[in-house]
């Protein structure tokens, strides 16, 4: 109806009356044009990165939060500790994921499997990350990286050096403690064994580390350095970053208890180096922000921003530029093994049948 009676009015008004209207709308049609030129950037600078993560939010926070200052684009976390590829591929076409974000290798090969990533190729992040250290198709792309090292009691043992396959070795029995053999973390090691060894030798030596154990797998990293503390084992299998978790946390005091019992050993770290495994991150398939998210990745393997990260998660920068904590460099100098970590993913499900096959979660026997 008013369109029909703004037809109307232009049919019956006068000329003169015509003009001077004509006029006016080309003014409001140019100030308007103008106005929404103006804020087009502002729009773009508004845009928001969609991260879905495992590794827990304050973590990243503070190299996010670096982003944000340098580009002016915002983030957002989902975190979820489980059940995140389940999510995404549920999402599907529709997920608001941009870039997804893991704590292992396992992690990110899952997500190339289940098909929720696309391939990236950027000469910037090509650059500043190794070849050994991200997917030849450009599906996920290491951050940091940490060594499976040998946590020993600095009171019961005088010991500076050992091999994976010493764990093995009868001298040790009684004396490892470790978390379940099913977990992400230990599967790649296993994974990492089978490639140096062969599937047969490496289930002989897994047997043999699970004849050593002081207890049945259980709990986390932490766990096993308390183990340490308290006596109930002189070694213990864990991950380099939680040695700086434990020596920093101010929270919960008895936890530098824990870490100063311990030292940190790398292991073959004067053969083949020790077993690293990686945090990392992929393109989300759909990613909707897909520009955006992209200058996030490239950041994020900057060395400023690998220094910032790896502080704040007590990790080793993948970019070797990158300065290293003083307090990872504390633990010593790590040589990694420079195997493929494609491989060590693709290995996986053989570990993790060989940790049922030779009853590792058991215990002793």
């Amino acid at each position: 109806m008013v369109l029909y009676q703004m037809g109307w009015w232009l049919r019956v008004a006068p000329p003169k009356t015509l003009k001077i209207w004509i006029v006016k709308m080309r003014k409001l049609l140019t100030a308007v044009s103008i106005f929404v030129v103006t804020l087009a950037p502002a729009f773009v600078q508004a845009q928001t990165v969609n991260i879905y993560s495992t590794r827990q939010p304050d973590l990243i926070e503070p190299v996010l939060s670096a982003f944000t200052a340098s580009t002016g684009i915002e983030t957002q976390v989902l975190f979820a500790k489980k059940g995140l590829v389940d999510r995404v591929v549920a999402e599907g076409s529709l997920s608001p994921a941009d870039v997804l974000m893991t704590t292992d290798i396992g992690g990110l090969i899952t997500f190339v499997n289940e098909g929720v990533t696309q391939s990236v190729t950027s000469a910037v992040i090509e650059k500043n990350i190794p070849a050994s250290f991200r997917s030849q198709d450009g599906n996920w792309f290491a951050l940091t990286m940490r060594g499976r090292v040998i946590y020993a009691s600095v009171d019961r043992l005088d010991i500076d050096s050992i091999t994976y396959e010493e764990l093995a070795d009868p001298k040790w029995k009684g004396s490892i403690c470790t978390r379940s053999g099913q977990h992400g973390y230990n599967l790649a090691l296993i994974a990492s064994m089978i490639d140096e060894i062969g599937e047969e030798a490496a289930e002989t030596w897994l047997a043999g580390v699970r004849d050593n154990l002081a207890r049945k797998p259980n709990g986390n990293d932490r766990a096993q350095a308390k183990g340490i503390f308290s006596g109930e084992c002189d070694l213990g299998i864990g991950n380099s970053y939680y040695v700086g978790l434990m020596e920093t946390n101010e929270k919960e005091p008895e936890q530098q208890d824990w870490r100063n019992a311990l030292k940190v050993i790398f292991p073959n770290n004067d053969g083949r180096g020790t077993h690293v495994n990686v945090s990392g991150m992929a393109m989300a398939k759909y990613a909707p922000n897909r520009e955006a998210a992209l200058k996030l990745m490239e950041y994020l393997t900057t060395s400023e921003a690998q220094a910032v990260y790896a502080e704040q998660v007590y990790e080793y920068p993948i970019n070797k530029s990158a300065k290293i904590s003083d307090v990872v460099a504390s633990f010593g100098v790590m040589n990694p093994d420079n195997r493929d970590l494609n491989v060590v993913g693709s290995l996986r499900s053989r570990a993790s049948l060989m940790v049922d096959r030779v009853r590792f979660n058991d215990g002793p026997r």
